[in-house]
Formats: structure tokens, C-alpha cells, sequence
């Protein structure tokens, strides 16, 4: 483990890091501890009761944050035709059809953080696979990401619609703002993403299905997040 800084150190020993604290109480805390010189984003993390080896147990989605995530959200859209200029027209940072798909598996740069295509373009943007999959951008129909309606995904997105998946550890990690949003924004946010992960209970999950929660900062330690109250959610 990475040798720790005294500021890292000097906010770990403000909490206990064996209690769990309410949604308000963890946000508030959160903020008063940060101390990067720069807007740290904030993360979520969930530990799942799930085994992330059987397909009928992933757990993967979208969920609208009503206030976003406080950072510009790059959108490339695999389209043609009319639903090229759609994707456009709604504010795609990058949009092409099988002329982007060629210059991204040439080694083009992958500078977006959400992928759009339409069905039609799936035969081509599945040759992206090893290149796409591994960064977390392939599109899937799952996550609203493969769509004829290329202009209103663009628009979610933009807006602040996250996608979230389990890890191989059976951990969910998704940001949910920066320091500088107000505490209620936080809370809002956090409650949004909670409520969405525990609905995606797969069928298969066994026990007790969300084990602890956590929140942190880019450079904070993380902050233990009622179990129970965010089970009280749904």
C-alpha cells in the first residue's frame, strides 16, 4: 500500500472509520475534510453481496443524478445519416459513422467518456470491442447507450446520467459530484445512486445483497454510509 501524506492521515483521524454515518452526517463530513487545493470529485461505493462470476448476478445501469456531476461529460455518437445530424445538433462532442470507427481502431484518441450508436452501426462498433470494453465504453442497449433516439440520450447524458457496474470483487463505484457542490446537491445525488443500486438486485443474489457503502473524495479515505438507512430507501 502507497505511504499516505500527513493531510491524507491528519482527515482519516476526524471520523471513525468503524462507524457507519448517516447519508447527511457522511456528506457533511466529507466536505470538511477535504483538503486537495483542487475540486475533488466524489465517488460512491457499494460492496455487493453478489458473485460477479455468474452472468445472472451482475448488477449494471444508468441513473439520472439530478444535479450531475459537476464536470463537462464528452459524448461520441456511431450514427449516420439523419441520426448523425440528430446526435449533432443535440451537443455530441464526436459523432461519425464508419469512418470514426476505423480511426478509432487505427489508434485514434478515445477522448469521451460516454459511447451512443445506433443498432445499425453495432456491426461496426463491435469490432471495437477490445479497444472500447476495457475503458467501459462499449455501448449496450442495457444502459439506454444503443438507441434510435441518439439526440435524447446525447441530452441525458449531458445532464448527468451515469452509468454504474460491478467490478470482479462485486463492488459498485460511481461519482456522484465534486466537493465544492452544496451538501443537499450531495445528499441528492448519493440518495439517487443508492436508490438505483439496491433496485438492481439481481434475482440470483443470495443473503444480505448490499454488504457495506462507503464515500470519498479524489484524495480523502472513505466514509462508512448506513447500510440500513440506505436499505430503508426502497
Amino acid at each position: 500500500m502507497p505511504k499516505r501524506g500527513s493531510r491524507y492521515s491528519s482527515a482519516a483521524e476526524k471520523f471513525d472509520k468503524e462507524r457507519e454515518y448517516t447519508i447527511e452526517e457522511a456528506v457533511q463530513l466529507l466536505k470538511s475534510i477535504a483538503f486537495a487545493k483542487f475540486d475533488e470529485t466524489v465517488e460512491a461505493a457499494f460492496r455487493l453481496g453478489i458473485d460477479a462470476r455468474k452472468a445472472d448476478q451482475l448488477v449494471r445501469g444508468t441513473v439520472g443524478l439530478p444535479n450531475g456531476i459537476g464536470k463537462d461529460v464528452r459524448v461520441a455518437v456511431f450514427a449516420q445519416g439523419e441520426k448523425l445530424t440528430e446526435a449533432e445538433n443535440a451537443g455530441a462532442n464526436i459523432a461519425g459513422g464508419k469512418e470514426l470507427t476505423d480511426k478509432i481502431a487505427g489508434g485514434g484518441p478515445l477522448d469521451f467518456d460516454v459511447a451512443i450508436a445506433t443498432p445499425d452501426m453495432m456491426a461496426e462498433v463491435g469490432k471495437l470491442g477490445r479497444v472500447l470494453g476495457p475503458r467501459g465504453l462499449m455501448p449496450n442497449p442495457k444502459t439506454g447507450t444503443v438507441t434510435m433516439d441518439v439526440a435524447q440520450a446525447v441530452e441525458e447524458f449531458k445532464a448527468g446520467k451515469i452509468e454504474y457496474r460491478n467490478d470482479r470483487h462485486g463492488n459498485v463505484q460511481a461519482p456522484i459530484g465534486k466537493t465544492s457542490f452544496t451538501d443537499e446537491k450531495l445528499i441528492e445525488n448519493l440518495t439517487a445512486l443508492a436508490i438505483e443500486v439496491m433496485r438492481a438486485k439481481p434475482s440470483g443474489a443470495k443473503g444480505r445483497y448490499l454488504r457495506n457503502a462507503s464515500i470519498s473524495s479524489t484524495m480523502s479515505p472513505g466514509i462508512g454510509v448506513s447500510v440500513s438507512e440506505i436499505e430503508a430507501l426502497v
